[in-house]
């Protein structure tokens, strides 16, 4: 910047003119825009800031932008080059001091508010450009002359105007720099120069309205301008810098937990559809449905309207699952949900509550119009479906809940639209039913036959019983096959296949499952030390069972605790569950085969099996299901297929066993094709180990 021209003096020349320190202007100027960057980061600072730390923020950043504005004053004034050492009175020195930081303080607090509008902007540039005018000639009020100091006042009223036309804009640009961000930065730099100049340009201004007696100042104590310029600048330079720094490493900090917290909250926002939506389907899941049946029942006591509460099953889509596998299933899945959301419209929630189980909230008017809208449901899903390359077939089965007539809260209502469902399951399925109280007794019996499943094993009510696996030729027995009976404590003695799909529905079949193992392995033991060496014992494995990352764990401690050659235990793995996961299947059953045990492939004939995969089973025999044996004649069908499958486990030297033999033509009919092993009632029914102890102790 040129330096300013000097004044006007007397003719007379009794006054000093005005020349200036280049190295002191240049230093003012630095100060001022330093002050005015300051000034910029400050109120960035406290706008961001809340409670205490903007007050903390607001008081620190308008004590140091004021003493960089007073330096800046005062460095001006000790630029001026003159042969009067100057000396300057305390009392207003620090007086200018005080003005210069309050006129900070307010344009700092000025510039926090959320709005700035020309009502605020206006006064607020009047009372800060007051309060610089007044730091500015306090300071020059502070300097020790004889005879007063000489004012032109067309410059002190331009000094004035330039104080208000800086304070305008810089309160302004404060305002609306105060935010940061990449291109509000260099905005800053610029804006903080501009600011700079207009406060420095202010003072100069005002410098040049003085002419100062051109006579020595007077003789007495005050403060040596000497040094003084050194000291203010440096220690101005200090309280700027550090401020700047502090709040650039805030501002740093703050952006690092800005960002931390926009991706803490995107974390949460993902979070919280992965805990409320089904994340294959993207339907509502168990937790979000609750919810809005939840409101639903609020909503329809508030307008005392119906809605209809519909609890839907996929018929034959375990099938699938286990035919195909779980990919085939999954975008069955899909696709069933993309049927299903045809025939909705209006308000209703959609949900997948399991895995093939679905429910759906609607409004209606009245009962027929769930009746329409199941119809419509149903036969969505009648259709086949192709799933490359297969073209799958499976139905739908609804059952009905309306509210407030057939429950009055949720669990009333999802209780009574499952018995309703599993009713239209037990009459034909594909269709839907209304809840009736009379479904509830059925509902109820399965619901208390699984509280009792749990426990089962901890009251010791499972029993196994053994049913005879013999020579084909010569009808000597072999070993046995362990079948798992429940000694209910009311209903008696039940078969597997009243309780079995509860097990396996609820998890229960894995501590059933293992608990079999170990009692089927203990009694063995019990026989072979009563000299039945020969014998050996099939156990049944289910196919959450097979799956268990701990079953080799769990049959090798079993054979270990009672001391059973691993060789005497037959593991019998369903075609089925041997096929859902032919690697995995291969895996675990070569891992069992080269530690001793033997396993069968069980059911043969009625699963999808793949020659491919089955070559690769380590299995020592194939089971033929009593489905083929029950109507066996010479010939038919069922011959054909028997004869096809004793066959092909010659071939792969696997050995048969024909299971479901009831009459003597069966058993020879199956000898004379070739099976090694045959079982049914003809040979002996399952009974308890006891009756077999007997029976053998008596025989001998």
């Amino acid at each position: 910047m040129s330096q300013p021209s000097p004044p006007r003096v007397r003719a007379d020349d009794t006054m000093q003119a005005n020349h200036y320190d280049p190295i002191l202007v240049a230093i003012s100027f630095f100060i001022a825009i330093l002050a005015a960057w300051t000034a910029l980061n400050m109120a960035g600072r406290v706008s961001t800031s809340h409670g205490r730390a903007a007050w903390i923020w607001l008081s620190g950043g308008g004590i140091s932008m004021g003493i960089g504005v007073w330096a800046m004053h005062f460095i001006g004034m000790l630029a001026m080059d003159s042969a009067m050492s100057m000396q300057y009175s305390p009392g207003l020195t620090a007086l200018s001091m005080a003005i210069a930081m309050a006129s900070s303080l307010f344009a700092l607090w000025l510039v926090s508010d959320d709005k700035l509008g020309l009502r605020r902007l206006l006064p607020g540039a009047l009372v800060m450009g007051t309060g610089v005018v007044l730091m500015h000639y306090t300071g020059m009020a502070a300097m020790d002359f004889s005879e007063p100091i000489i004012w032109n006042y067309r410059w002190v009223s331009l000094s004035f105007v330039i104080a208000l036309l800086a304070s305008f804009a810089a309160l302004w640009l404060t305002f609306r720099l105060r935010h940061e961000a990449a291109q509000v930065a260099l905005m800053r730099f610029g804006a903080a120069v501009l600011m700079g100049i207009a406060i420095a340009g202010m003072h100069y201004t005002g410098m040049m309205a003085a002419q100062f007696p051109n006579q020595m100042p007077m003789a007495h104590q005050g403060l040596d301008g000497n040094w003084l310029a050194v000291l203010v600048s440096v220690v101005t330079l200090f309280i700027l810098g550090i401020t700047l720094l502090i709040s650039m490493l805030d501002a740093r900090q703050q952006a690092r937990t800005s960002l931390l917290a926009s991706s803490l909250a995107e974390a949460n926002k993902e979070l919280a559809q992965l805990a409320l939506q089904d994340t294959l389907t993207r339907l509502p899941n168990r937790v979000l449905f609750e919810d809005r049946l939840s409101q639903a029942i609020h909503k329809a006591d508030r307008e005392s309207r119906p809605f209809a509460l519909m609890f839907m099953d996929l018929d034959g889509f375990k099938a699938v699952n286990d035919a195909f596998g779980h990919d085939v299933g999954d975008k069955l899945l899909v696709a069933v949900t993309g049927r299903l959301q045809l025939p909705l419209s209006g308000h209703y929630t959609l949900a997948r509550i399991g895995g093939d189980e679905f429910v759906l909230l609607a409004d209606i008017s009245a009962p027929d119009d769930a009746a329409r809208l199941a119809s419509a449901l149903v036969h969505a899903i009648d259709a086949p479906f192709l799933i490359d390359p297969y073209e799958l077939v499976v139905t739908l089965s609804v059952g009905i809940a309306l509210y407030p007539h057939d429950g009055q809260n949720d669990r009333e209502l999802m209780f009574n639209a499952d018995a309703a469902m599993y009713h239209t399951k037990h009459t034909g399925r594909n269709g839907y039913h209304f809840f009736q109280p009379s479904m509830n007794t059925f509902a109820q019996q399965q619901l208390q036959l699984m509280n009792d499943l749990w426990m089962a094993v901890e009251r010791q009510e499972l029993r196994l019983h053994y049913q005879p696996k013999c020579h084909a030729l010569t009808g000597e027995i072999m070993g046995f096959e362990a079948l798992l009976r429940w000694e209910h404590p009311l209903k008696g003695l039940l078969v597997p296949d009243i309780f079995l799909p509860l097990a396996e529905k609820t998890g229960i079949i894995i501590p059933m499952g293992n608990w079999v193992i170990n009692e089927a392995c203990r009694q063995l033991s019990e026989w072979r030390k009563q000299g039945q060496l020969n014998w050996s014992m099939a156990v049944n494995l289910s196919a959450l069972q097979f799956e268990q990352p701990m079953l080799i764990e769990t049959v090798m401690a079993s054979l270990t605790r009672h001391d059973i050659p691993p060789e005497m235990l037959i593991l019998e793995v369903t075609e089925t569950t041997a096929m859902h996961n032919p690697e995995l299947s291969v895996a675990v059953l070569t891992r069992l085969t080269e530690l001793g045990v033997k396993a069968s492939i069980d059911d043969f004939g009625t699963g999808y099996s793949s020659l491919l995969h089955l070559k690769r089973l380590p299995a020592c025999e194939l089971k033929i299901d009593r489905a083929f044996v029950k109507e066996l004649k010479g010939e038919g069908e069922d011959a054909t297929i028997v004869s096809a499958i004793v066959a092909l486990a010659h071939t792969l030297n696997l050995r048969v066993v024909a299971e479901g033999v009831e009459t003597q033509a069966q058993r020879e009919f199956l000898t004379q094709l070739g099976c090694n092993t045959l079982q049914g009632y003809l040979l002996g029914k399952p009974v308890s180990a006891e009756a077999i102890t007997a029976r053998h102790q008596h025989a001998s």
